[in-house]
């Protein structure tokens, strides 16, 4: 039992710094966003709360990315508390469940489009009387 637990600690210490990244995006991009909101909104210049709009999807995409990972090694790791002691063959390589997490659909996931929408729709209606 030794290797399985060794096996599933690699994968469990992978998941956590893949949702402390995820994190860390949100942290990030709400500090930036507000930065630039701030700004765009004193000023009434379009053009950053624009760059704020941009920023924001790239940090939407970008927290899709890493939450489709975790997901993947998600599934590793339950495929690995199920197989047997000598299957254990100490891959982290997740790939073989790529087909069942695509990650467009993670962008709508109910951890990312509420939170990237509500700042999005925020953006967009000061962006539109700035104009």
């Amino acid at each position: 039992m030794e290797d399985k637990r060794k096996h599933l600690e690699f994968i469990q210490g992978i998941i956590a710094r893949l949702a402390n990244t995820s994190f860390l995006l949100k942290g990030w991009s709400i500090t930036v966003v507000a930065g630039l909101f701030a700004l765009g909104a004193s000023e009434r210049r379009a053009s950053i709360l624009a760059l704020a709009v941009v920023l924001t999807v790239i940090f939407w995409f970008l927290d899709a990315f890493f939450l489709r990972q975790e997901r993947l090694y998600r599934a590793l790791y339950d495929q690995v508390r199920k197989k047997p002691e000598a299957e254990i063959d100490f891959s982290l390589d997740p790939s073989g469940f790529s087909c069942q997490y695509k990650w467009y659909k993670t962008l709508y996931s109910i951890t990312l489009w509420p939170f990237y929408v509500s700042v999005l729709t925020t953006l967009v209606v000061f962006l539109f009387k700035a104009k």
